[in-house]
């Protein structure tokens, strides 16, 4: 009869219509080779998981950071989570720089917040000119600059400090931290003449320069996304300057990086941020000749006098 399965050969297989074939369905079984050196190498070798994945020793370090240490080993080769896991991070830090700032949602967040905004954007006509050409990222185009002038034309006094939110490369970053970064910071300035928030769109760090120069700022705050990295894709970067003009050199600024929950938490660089910017006020001056020495603060007991922190 036609399918009918014929006498069993000896190797386990069966003859169907003449035909040899194996045994439908049947599981096959991995059994382990008993190794007569592996047992002498048992008291050397590393922990073993159920999984057949090496364990590492450094393991009880991964609580303490991000980075992609202890993984362990499957063979000679990464086990396969953390190597899908790498896979995910490289994908997540591609997206972070080519996806595009969507500004409406994070004008709206800031003016809900209290913040005045303006909106503008860099000469780089869309995001792959903007990586491809970075002296595009710091010049403002011909329509935000009419745009900051008409602006600065109706401001009766001088702004100590104007904020810049940039996308830089990870709108991610300043979607997500731009706000809550700004709130911290905002509420320890008192007695200060706050400017506009600018969000700023295909920015880099120099074009926070043009645009405190055109609004007469007496320094400026760029709040940019950093360049992600494989466990940070949504890194926030702040760079402060006094007396922004265009042709201001990274020597002359004071930067502070890695802000997210995972990194420099709020609180604390918007501790740090307003140590620098109340310090820039004093000495009229940021970058190499301003020193952040803030976290001797942080760390002096309370009852200690400020002049023994100076």
């Amino acid at each position: 009869m036609d399918g009918q399965l014929d006498d069993e050969l000896d190797d386990g297989s069966f003859r169907k219509n003449g035909r040899a074939m194996e045994e439908p369905h049947k599981p096959v079984a991995c059994v382990p080779v008993p190794d007569t050196d592996a047992e002498a190498a048992d008291a050397d070798a590393p922990p073993t998981s159920s999984a057949g994945v090496n364990a590492n020793s450094w393991d009880v370090l991964r609580r303490f950071t991000r980075a992609r240490i202890a993984l362990g080993r499957a063979g000679n080769s990464l086990p396969t989570t953390p190597l899908l896991e790498f896979n995910l991070a490289h994908a997540q830090a591609r997206d972070a720089v080519h996806q595009p700032l969507d500004p409406g949602p994070l004008h709206e967040a800031l003016r809900e917040a209290g913040f005045q905004t303006l909106d503008v954007e860099s000469a780089a006509p869309d995001r792959a000119h903007y990586l491809r050409r970075p002296d595009l990222g710091r010049t403002l185009s011909d329509e935000s600059v009419a745009h900051l002038a008409d602006y600065a034309g109706t401001m009766n006094s001088t702004p100590d400090v104007v904020y810049v939110v940039a996308d830089g490369l990870s709108a991610f970053a300043a979607a997500r931290h731009a706000l809550p970064l700004l709130r911290a910071v905002h509420a320890r300035l008192e007695g200060w003449n706050v400017g506009p928030v600018v969000v700023a769109r295909q920015a880099r760090v120099a074009l926070g320069d043009d645009i405190g120069e055109r609004l007469r700022a007496r320094m400026v705050v760029m709040l940019i996304g950093e360049r992600p990295g494989l466990s940070s894709p949504d890194s926030l970067g702040l760079y402060l300057t006094y007396g922004p003009r265009v042709g201001r050199s990274d020597a002359e600024r004071n930067c502070i990086s890695n802000v997210r929950p995972e990194g420099l938490g709020y609180e604390q660089a918007a501790f740090k941020l307003h140590y620098l910017m109340t310090h820039a006020r004093q000495l009229s001056l940021t970058g190499v000749g301003l020193k952040d020495d803030s976290d001797r603060l942080l760390m002096a007991p309370p009852d200690t006098p400020d002049c023994a922190l100076q």
